[in-house]
């Protein structure tokens, strides 16, 4: 049955004066009806005035209707007849309806009620649409006329559906004007709320204009302590005493809401759910606040708070100003709660943190979290009874036990270099040779001198000239030294290695032709089956070090393979390196490798006794505080 025919058989409403088919039209009936439509106030008195005066308008109209649509949800009915509403418009149902689904105007020609009765009608519609959608149609019952008259009520309707179309817009205007201005107030006290760095300034201008905005006498604000409510903020008031009888009142109202975690109204709206509202009825009858609603704040998995808004019982809380402040706690709520916490002491966050985690440990859930603190309990008695060997590390460099230079036998030049530093040699190789041209022309220039003086010595003789005799017999011993000297020399032109070994430092094969001087080291030779091990050990551990001590070596070279060593000698002099102190502790390797060489590193540990586990892992940490406090105190 479509809705047309459904409303004509409900009993009409009394039809309005202006409504009715008006006889010869007047000046002042014309009048009346176009000052009725300015004042309609409903929907449906706005259409019923409309279409009265589209009807006076088209001439020989004997029937209206307007259809609007109901919602989204896609259904129309009629809310406005012309003259009334007990007439069958069954005739106009079906052309509004063709209408509505062909979305533009229609003339359609209404059968006769009896066959050859009554002049030809037209059932006229004209859907109401804007943007695309349908919101609803117009029809007209008129008499048959000529085609450009009847083109004319067409362009007439055209024109006289603008004003459904304000009435739609401005409709939907309103309906979506509340949930945007709710959502702006929102915004703006979430800003209120996020401008101010301190939770007191923040609550206080907070609740402040929030109850500016709602037209409340009071709003308060407060959070759960020790399992109950304390109130933190009110507004328009900086400072409130803590003990009064109105606080105490509000904190009331607020454990009310938290007991039984639901806003709560009072006075209680119609067709709300039954709720406890004691604090409540006695907060509004002392204090003369009328109208109370407490909205609980939840954090997390609990409520930590409630706001308490109170206003003149001539405006009570509407289910609207209700579910504002339910969106505004879900958002401004949390913001408050971290600004509260950030702002405790730091003794109080850290009393805070201790209850909770230790609620964690004994109350129910988390499991893992006490798996693992159980754990670390167990660990922690485990490493404070039991023992474990104690080793001082430290970074160790190999050095060779013995250590020889091999130096310039003279003033030369280099003419070869056989090795250099890292080369193997056996007693007798040559590192290098010195040129010894130089020494050959010397050799040959005494020889000469040698030779030339033995003539004077034979001639002097030969005439028994004993004074010459003297003198040159001086002479040949000096020519004579000259060339022992001088053979000795070129008899160390080759500088040889002086036992089995590794060349530690020396490397002439970029100097070929440089001089040298008698006495300048030209390599450093190391034995390779005597080593001393060099632990430096740090001055915080220096105390445990004692000779005799064994440990255990590992080269970078070679990591695989541990060396023992047994510490020999302790050096009581310290090196700076790093910005901090190391003391030379020797060592005596137990067995040598033919990889070893000198210089190597790698670290050593030197076994100091059994000691506790704890302690092996936090003494150092407890002597640098001990070190700190005894700088610390006066």
């Amino acid at each position: 049955m479509d809705p047309l025919q459904r409303d004509t058989r409900q009993d009409p409403p009394a039809a309005e004066p202006e409504a009715r088919p008006p006889g010869p039209r007047t000046e002042g009936q014309d009048h009346a009806l176009w000052a009725r439509f300015a004042e309609a106030a409903t929907r449906e008195e706005f259409c019923r005035f409309w279409l009265a005066i589209q009807c006076r308008m088209v001439a020989d109209v004997s029937a209206g209707v307007v259809v609007l649509g109901k919602g989204d949800n896609g259904h129309f009915a009629p809310v406005a007849f012309w003259p009334d509403a007990r007439r069958n418009l069954k005739h106009l149902a079906e052309v509004a309806e063709r209408a509505l689904s062909e979305r533009h105007g229609l003339v359609v020609k209404v059968p006769a009620a009896a066959p050859g009765g009554g002049p030809e009608r037209y059932g006229v519609a004209y859907p109401i649409q804007s943007e695309g959608r349908v919101h609803g149609v117009v029809a007209l019952d008129i008499a048959a006329r000529p085609e450009p008259q009847m083109q004319a009520v067409m362009q007439q309707l055209q024109w006289g559906s603008a004003w459904l179309e304000v009435l739609t817009r401005r409709r939907e205007a309103e309906r979506d004007a509340g949930p945007r201005e709710r959502l702006w107030t929102v915004l703006e006290l979430v800003a209120v709320a996020v401008s101010h760095p301190g939770f007191y300034a923040a609550a206080t201008a907070f609740v402040t204009d929030l109850a500016t905005r709602l037209k409340c006498d009071r709003v308060s604000l407060g959070f759960v302590r020790r399992g109950q409510a304390q109130v933190r903020a009110m507004s328009h008031s900086s400072r409130f005493e803590k003990r009064a009888n109105l606080v105490r009142a509000i904190e009331a109202v607020m454990d009310e809401a938290l007991d039984q975690q639901a806003v709560t109204v009072y006075p209680e709206p119609p067709g709300s759910s039954p709720l406890i509202t004691r604090a409540h009825a006695e907060l509004a009858g002392q204090h003369g606040a009328g109208a109370i609603c407490s909205v609980p704040l939840r954090g997390g998995d609990k409520f930590v708070g409630v706001l308490t808004l109170e206003r003149p019982a001539e405006r009570p809380f509407d289910a609207a100003t209700v579910e504002l402040c339910e969106a505004l706690l879900e958002l401004a709520g949390p913001i408050l709660e971290v600004q509260r916490r950030e702002d405790r002491p730091l003794i109080k966050k850290a009393i805070e943190a201790l209850r909770l985690h230790t609620e964690r440990l004994v109350g129910p859930r988390h499991v893992a979290l006490k798996l693992i603190a159980g754990s670390a309990v167990l660990l922690t008695l485990f490493f404070a009874v039991a023992k474990g060997e104690y080793r001082v590390s430290a970074k160790t460099v190999m050095e060779a036990a013995i250590q020889r230079a091999a130096v310039a036998p003279f003033n030369g030049y280099i003419a070869e270099a056989k090795v250099r530093a890292g080369d193997l040699v056996r007693q007798g190789d040559v590192l290098c040779t010195l040129d010894d041209r130089e020494l050959k022309l010397e050799r040959l220039k005494w020889l000469s001198q040698h030779e030339q003086v033995a003539r004077q010595y034979q001639q002097a003789m030969a005439k028994r000239d004993a004074a010459q005799v003297k003198i040159l017999t001086s002479q040949l011993d000096q020519a004579r030294a000259q060339l022992a000297l001088l053979d000795d020399e070129l008899s160390r032109t080759q500088v040889v290695a002086q036992f089995d070994g590794v060349v530690v430092t020396g490397d002439l094969s970029q100097s070929l032709g440089a001089p040298v001087e008698r006495g300048q080291t030209l390599f450093e030779v190391a034995p390779l089956e005597s080593y001393r091990v060099v632990v430096q050990v740090d001055e915080r551990d220096i105390d445990d070090v004692r000779i005799g001590q064994r440990g255990r070596l590992v080269l970078t070279g070679f990591p695989t393979e541990p060396l023992p060593f047994a510490v020999t000698k302790l050096t009581p002099v310290s090196t700076a390196r790093e910005g901090r102190n190391y003391f030379r502790v020797e060592a005596k390797l137990d067995t040598s490798s033919e990889r070893l060489r000198p210089g190597m590193e790698g670290v050593g540990k030197i076994s100091a006794g059994r000691r506790r586990l704890i302690w092996i892992w936090t003494h150092h940490a407890i002597d640098w505080l001990r070190l700190k406090l005894w700088s610390w105190l006066p």
